[in-house]
């Protein structure tokens, strides 16, 4: 998924956490295509779909705020933590039909454990 660039990162504190909410927006994506794409499975895939869309969007917005070093990062990782338990919740239903949906529930989780670490 995500490649490793050589350079000098805005935040390094919070790397890990960043590149997680990355390969989880990334995966969320990847999962959210592939249910779209999927013309048997779609009609029971609407909750999916959307629940990927909020999580990608929330894993982007959190790792923007911590690359930045917002001061509000730390709960932007609360709520995106919560978004992501959910998203693996809807994704777990469908993983053994779709691996697009397993990986999303793996990225899921890691990324939610990364981000309730931000917060301690």
């Amino acid at each position: 998924m995500s490649t490793k660039i050589n350079m000098k990162l805005q935040n390094p504190t919070y790397q890990t956490c960043i590149n997680a909410c990355n390969t989880c927006c990334e995966c969320c994506e990847a999962c959210c295509t592939a249910c779209m794409s999927n013309a048997e499975m779609a009609g029971m895939m609407t909750r999916c779909m959307m629940m990927c869309r909020d999580c990608a969007d929330m894993c982007m917005m959190a790792s923007c705020m911590m690359s930045r070093g917002s001061e509000y990062a730390k709960q932007m990782c609360e709520m995106c933590a919560d978004v992501c338990d959910a998203c693996a919740m809807e994704c777990e239903k469908h993983a053994s039909k779709m691996e697009e949906c397993k990986m999303c529930t793996d990225a899921c989780r890691a990324c939610a454990k990364e981000c309730r670490n931000m917060m301690r």
